[in-house]
This record gives C-alpha cells, sequence and structure tokens, in this order.
C-alpha cells in the first residue's frame, strides 16, 4: 500500500472514529463508513489488518488520555486535601475493587492484544493448534473455536472448529455453570 493510500485511509478512519459513539460502534461499522467516505473497499486483508491498527492506536490513545486526565484530577483533588489540612480518607473496599476493574480495562487495551495473519483478534490459545478467536465473516461478528495448521510459515484456520454469533455465544456463555456442573456430576460417575 503506497503513503498516499495509508493517509487517505488514515485520515478517513479518524475522522469516522471522532464522529462516532464509541461505546457502541464496531471496528466493522468504522471501515464500512470510512470505505464509503473514500470509495475504497477496506474489507482486503490488509487494508482490513492496517483499519484495525489505526482503530487500535486510538483507542489506545484514547485510554491514555482518560488515565492522564484522571491523574490530573486525582492530584488536583489530593492537592486540594493537602491545603484544608483534611484527614485523609481510608479507601473503601468498593474504591480497591473498582481500581482493580479499572487497571484490568487498561490492559487490555494496552497493547496485550495480539491479532492473526488474517487481522484477527486471538481471544485465547487453548492449544498449540487450537484458539479462540473474534472474527467477522460477510459483515457479522463470530467467536470462533477452530484448530488451525502451519503452511509457509503463517499459521492458517483449518475446518475443523465452529463459529459462534454473538447471540449464540451469549446462549453458550449463559450455560457454562450447567455444563461445569454436568461434567463434574460425569465424572464423580466415572471415578
Amino acid at each position: 500500500m503506497d503513503s498516499e493510500l495509508a493517509k487517505e485511509i488514515k485520515e478517513a478512519v479518524l475522522e469516522v472514529l471522532n464522529n462516532s459513539d464509541m461505546d457502541s460502534t464496531t471496528e466493522f461499522q468504522v471501515r464500512k463508513s470510512a470505505s464509503d467516505l473514500i470509495g475504497i473497499d477496506l474489507n482486503e486483508p490488509s487494508r482490513k489488518k492496517f483499519v484495525r491498527n489505526i482503530v487500535q492506536t486510538y483507542l489506545e490513545e484514547r485510554q491514555a488520555k482518560a488515565d492522564a486526565d484522571d491523574n490530573n484530577n486525582t492530584n488536583n483533588n489530593n492537592n486540594n486535601e493537602e491545603e484544608e489540612e483534611a484527614e485523609p480518607e481510608e479507601e473503601s473496599e468498593d474504591d480497591d475493587n473498582n481500581n482493580n476493574n479499572n487497571n484490568n480495562n487498561n490492559n487490555k487495551t494496552k497493547g496485550a492484544q495480539e491479532f492473526d495473519d488474517e487481522g484477527d483478534l486471538i481471544i485465547c490459545r487453548l492449544s498449540d493448534k487450537r484458539r479462540v478467536t473474534l472474527t467477522e465473516f460477510r459483515g457479522k461478528s463470530l467467536v470462533s473455536i477452530r484448530e488451525y495448521y502451519k503452511r509457509d510459515g503463517k499459521e492458517l484456520p483449518s475446518s475443523k472448529g465452529i463459529s459462534l454469533t454473538p447471540e449464540q455465544w451469549a446462549n453458550f456463555s449463559k450455560n457454562v455453570p450447567a455444563i461445569e456442573k454436568a461434567i463434574k456430576k460425569l465424572e464423580g460417575r466415572m471415578n
């Protein structure tokens, strides 16, 4: 991809991101809107990966700015408390939990994510050959639990596996406790 095209794509993606509701917008929607804006198909794998990197960088920068703002607010509050010579308050258990949740959320957006050769997000590796990925197929997000094989130095998905829509994944997730209970019951019978 030449630098002029890369620049045009980046500007379009950033424009879409800056005008989007980040709580509900998906990467697919951003890519589609940017594609419509500049009249170029951004679903081609190398362009898709390029857009994903722009979105990821945008989100990381936004999170870093939010963290910096939080730190500034905390420092300002601390300075005000020192000026008033108030007794320091003890942090409640809820504050500790909120801090831990914020730290966990930051880790997810600060480079901890891994993508495969197709630009799909790797959620976790179940073994050397099996993994869970978040992928898009024909404009739909899918959770894919699949076996992979190597060819020409690339890890490629095999036909062995399953892809679930978000609704199917939600139904599966909701039933995980029942599945675990059934496994324990079955293991009890086998022992």
